[in-house]
């Protein structure tokens, strides 16, 4: 990633999941000077960043870091009644996903 990549991923980590809109990015992410020069000047770089699988967007229009899915190992998944049926009989059911997301550490998306 170059320094403008950098800015933003940095800018987009502090909202965690949360998707966030191009002009806030291009306000907030470089200085005042920068977004008084040029109030689009993120635009590009996200397209591009969104391209490269780092970051996601809405229909909206806004950017979030794309998150990874952790797969947990040894769940499955199982239909809400029969979780209901098996747990009433005394069986101990997980009736989740199989797979969480989360942000990963920055070394994944430097190397995207």
């Amino acid at each position: 990633m170059d320094s403008d990549e950098h800015e933003i991923f940095k800018f987009l980590k502090t909202w965690g999941a949360e998707f966030t809109s191009a002009m806030e990015i291009c306000r907030r992410a470089g200085s005042k000077k920068r977004f008084y020069d040029d109030p689009a000047w993120a635009k590009p770089i996200l397209q591009r960043m969104e391209e490269r699988g780092i970051l996601e967007s809405d229909i909206q229009g806004r950017y979030r870091i794309k998150p990874v899915r952790k797969k947990k190992h040894g769940n499955k998944w199982v239909a809400p009644d029969i979780a209901k049926i098996l747990k009433e009989s005394g069986v101990e059911v997980d009736a989740a996903d199989a797979a969480e997301e989360e942000i990963a550490e920055d070394e994944y998306y430097e190397e995207l």
